[in-house]
């Protein structure tokens, strides 16, 4: 698979889970890799100890892996209830008491992008009251953000599995990260551009790729049907790869794929060795 000279990481929070969070980093460690990313850990906690934060820190300073990408407390993932920050009352003041750790917590890893997952739309709820909310939240996080230096990500998620997310295609995601730029004047809100996510919803990924790479802060993958590695499913990965290169980007390529059956540490045989270290 032409791999070219993308640089790779690996998500702890989808990769590995058969073993214990503080362990993930070794293990990925010792598959090759030296760069890993996260969805919030603590899916009940936004503000952990502070024993919990320095552990995990140490565990990734220890097994020699650098934090590429971390998500913003977004409450159960994977899960029906993913996001936050659009949802009003206890679960929108949990995104906002958890923006200042998450914040401090990459910039202390030296982790310059951070996912901030839209909410599910709530029965009852203005949309426009919703929406309102999120852009608000999604301002305060950028300005912490451009704290560290960091973006903040934007996500379209997929409507067969996330039916009540409002975004669900390149689009409406780009379109939310050019208002929360314009609300900021600090242009560090962009697009993740998740292929997997953007496949399920039927778009036609070369045209996503050629018109958004420029607004595109992260990229993560995993084949269609079924999220496995790539070349466990139809999507053809080395054009994708080969056409996100062309358009120009050259940041990250998150590995959000699941294993299969097999452990984690398996899961890796379509990337040559080689190419696992960040170079």
């Amino acid at each position: 698979m032409g791999s070219g000279d993308h640089r790779f990481t690996v998500n702890l929070s989808i990769l590995f889970t058969e073993l214990p969070l503080l362990e993930r980093p070794a293990a990925a460690a010792a598959a090759g890799f030296t760069a890993v990313e996260l969805w919030w850990p603590w899916v009940d906690a936004p503000v952990p100890e502070k024993s919990e934060l320095d552990a995990l820190r140490h565990a990734l300073n220890d097994a020699g892996t650098t934090l590429t990408g971390l998500n913003f407390y977004a409450g159960q993932l994977p899960g029906p209830d993913r996001g936050a920050l659009s949802v009003p009352g206890e679960e929108s003041e949990k995104f906002r008491a958890n923006i200042d750790v998450a914040v401090d917590f990459a910039g202390s890893l030296g982790c310059t992008a951070l996912n901030a997952l839209y909410g599910n739309r709530v029965e009852g709820v203005d949309e426009a009251e919703q929406d309102a909310l999120a852009l608000e939240n999604l301002e305060r996080a950028a300005r912490a953000a451009d704290r560290i230096g960091a973006v903040v990500l934007v996500e379209a998620l997929n409507a067969p599995e996330s039916p009540k997310c409002p975004i669900v295609s390149a689009p409406r995601a780009v379109e939310v990260v050019d208002r929360v730029n314009e609300r900021t004047g600090l242009d560090n809100a962009r697009f993740l551009m998740d292929l997997y996510h953007l496949s399920m919803n039927g778009e036609d990924l070369h045209q996503v790729i050629d018109a958004y790479t420029a607004r595109t802060g992260h990229v993560q993958i995993a084949d269609n049907p079924g999220r496995g590695a790539p070349g466990t499913g139809g999507l053809d990965f080395t054009d994708l790869l080969g056409r996100l290169r062309k358009t120009g980007y050259d940041g990250w390529i998150g590995l959000e794929y699941k294993p299969g059956d097999t452990p984690s540490a398996g899961a890796f045989d379509w990337l040559p060795a080689p190419l696992r270290a960040a170079r």
